[in-house]
């Protein structure tokens, strides 16, 4: 059964209070999918959730063109892709991204080009509001309805 949680977002600071705290309960082999048009806030966010888990602060670029970015946090390993341009999803398999979903903290913007998605991902859409973003999650399985009642309570 899918379950869903809806937050509103009002402005760019509360998005970043969003990724920080679900930065804080996230654990390696965690694979969280950011969908949204262009524009959304995948990227936004990814940001925001990448910095709260470092020890020191550097560069978050999007990884557009490389297609995937990795850091060392004090969570793990964390490993944010972009997939927008992803030509094909064998392509999946050469980035390594496989691996990573048992190893690492992985942040997936563009899930759709992903193929086979991992049962206990949480996706997150986000979508633009004249007054603010709409984040809406949704699992199937995993962990994620006590840890998002822990997000949920600081955004």
């Amino acid at each position: 059964m899918v379950s869903n949680l809806a937050l509103f977002l009002p402005a760019p600071e509360a998005t970043d209070r969003f990724g920080a705290a679900l930065g804080s309960v996230l654990r390696p082999g965690d694979v969280v999918l950011l969908s949204g048009d262009v524009g959304a806030g995948k990227t936004h966010l990814a940001r925001a959730l990448i910095t709260s888990l470092l020890d020191a602060p550097e560069d978050i670029p999007s990884p557009t063109f490389t297609l995937v970015q990795t850091y060392d946090t004090r969570s793990g390993a964390l490993w944010h892709a972009d997939l927008y341009r992803l030509g094909d999803t064998s392509e999946i398999e050469e980035l390594g991204l496989t691996e990573a979903f048992d190893t690492a903290i992985c942040l997936i913007e563009w899930p759709d080009r992903l193929g086979d998605v991992p049962e206990s991902a949480l996706c997150i859409h986000l979508e633009t509001h004249a007054d603010g973003r709409q984040a809406t999650l949704s699992w199937d399985h995993g962990p994620w309805a006590d840890r998002l009642t822990e997000v949920s309570a600081h955004v």
